[in-house]
Order: structure tokens, then sequence, then C-alpha cells
């Protein structure tokens, strides 16, 4: 009896021993892919204009692994105070995440320009995506120079006149302060019949921030659903922002079932960060 009981306690010894060692050698959690790249990966706060609860949009961004947020004013409004906006970064700060840039910001006046850069300021960032109307750009390029923040200009293929790609929002800026330039989202790009890879490598030196998503055609018709489920040729993208050198953020723009937007989130960043990883 006293044998057959050292012998079970030997064993289940040596078992847990077993366990314990194989446990030691379970590897932890890895870096996420995009850690050794340039570039970083985001998202764009209008993903989640549907939800319009912060506590639950930074979860889901926590849950996805994902640390920086390019801020829009339904999450921190313009007329802010400056405590209403510590608390803001605090609740950021508490998820791990980081706002990067504000935007994007409609301007139809020299008075909502101004109001933008004062609100970029008192925010505490030096990005400011924005959308002016074409006669308002020698005013972007006064209020640049004046505060030193870069300007990118989201462009929103055909469903709006202004600024419909990259090419166009190019031909507006090439000859203003080299700090305006373009938020390249790459599905309304696509969706004006443009190339988000060949304009990336071209104008680069004028894109500060970058919108990711992918869309069902080349066309208006077209539509957003989940990164790697559309026309998009992302591992060319991707080997492009390192050939380029691009440094900022490549934000995802969820814009599909946007009440509800998590699983599609977790798909578009899972695919995006395959890519990084396979075309390493």
């Amino acid at each position: 009896m006293i044998k057959r009981l050292f012998i079970s306690l030997a064993f289940f010894a040596l078992t847990g021993f077993a366990v314990i060692a194989q446990e030691q050698q379970r590897p932890g959690q890895q870096p996420a892919p995009e850690t050794g790249e340039k570039f970083k990966l985001g998202m764009a706060d209008y993903t989640f204009v549907r939800l319009n609860d912060l506590d639950k949009s930074l979860a889901t961004m926590q849950r996805a692994d994902v640390h920086y947020l390019c801020i829009k004013d339904f999450h921190l409004p313009f007329k802010s105070t400056d405590a209403e906006i510590a608390a803001f970064h605090a609740k950021l700060k508490e998820k791990g995440v980081t706002g990067y840039a504000v935007g994007p910001i409609y301007m139809k006046s020299e008075a909502e320009i101004d109001n933008a850069f004062e609100y970029a300021k008192r925010v505490g960032v030096k990005l400011i995506v924005g959308v002016p109307n074409y006669e308002l750009l020698p005013y972007v390029d006064k209020k640049v120079k004046e505060y030193g923040f870069n300007y990118a200009i989201h462009l929103h293929g055909p469903d709006i006149a202004t600024y419909p790609d990259a090419e166009d929002v190019w031909n507006h800026v090439k000859d203003l302060d080299p700090r305006i330039g373009m938020c390249l989202d790459i599905g309304h790009d696509t969706r004006n019949g443009k190339d988000p890879v060949a304009d990336l490598k071209k104008f680069h030196t004028r894109v500060f921030d970058i919108h990711i998503k992918d869309v069902t055609g080349t066309t208006k018709l077209g539509y957003s659903l989940e990164v790697g489920r559309g026309v998009i040729d992302f591992p060319a993208f991707i080997k492009m922002l390192r050939k380029v050198g691009y440094t900022g953020v490549c934000s995802l723009e969820h814009e599909k079932d946007m009440g509800d937007p998590f699983m599609g989130i977790a798909e578009s960043i899972g695919y995006f960060r395959g890519v990084i990883e396979a075309t390493k």
C-alpha cells in the first residue's frame, strides 16, 4: 500500500514537473507584426461613429491590439475644455492608445479653419486631417506656416466633387507649403479608378496619413468591406510602404456593420498584419 502510494506520488510529481517545463518552454505573445516596420497601425475614429461610445471603442481597439487613433469630434467635441481634453487622453492612456491626429474636419470658411487649428493645438496633436474648400487652400497654407502642423487632405473618391483622388489632391497642394499633403484613403482612391499602390509611389512625399479599407470595385458602385475580401492588392501596397519609407500611421477605417464593427475590425487587422508578416 505504501509502495503504491509512493509510486503514485512520484508519478504526479514527475507529471507536474513536465507540465511546468512545458509551460516554461511555451512561447509568450509575440509583438504585433508591424512592430518592426517604420509605419504604425491605427484606427480612424470614424469607424466608431455609430457606436458613439468611447469606452466601447477603446475596448474594441484593445481587443484588436491597436494603439493609435485619429480622433473625431463626436468623441472629443471642438468645444471641449482643457479638463475634458486631459480626461480624454487619460482614458486613452488607460487602454494603451495614443491620439495622433484629429479629423477628418470639413472646413468651409476661414473661421472653421481657425477653429480646427486651435482645436488641434489644444488636443496636443500636430496633424490635422481636413477637407477644406478649394478656394480656402491659400488660407490653410497661411495657418500651416503659423502653427507648424502637417495638414492632410482626406480624399473621398467619386462621392464628393472635391478631392476625389490622390492626383487631385496633389495637383492642388504641390505648390503650397510642403507640410500640406494628403490622407490617402486607399479605398476611395480605388473607387475613383486609381491605383493606390502607384499613387503612394508617385505622391509619397505628400502622404502624411493613410486610411486603409478594402472595396469591391473600381467605380462608384464599389463599396467597403473587410480588408482582404476586395480588389486592393495589399501585399503590393505594404511593399510600397516599405519602399517609400512611409513613417506615418495606416489607420483602418472600417465602414461595414458600423453598429457592431468588432468582427470586421478583427478580420481586417488580422489580414493586414498577416500580409505584413508574409511579405517580410
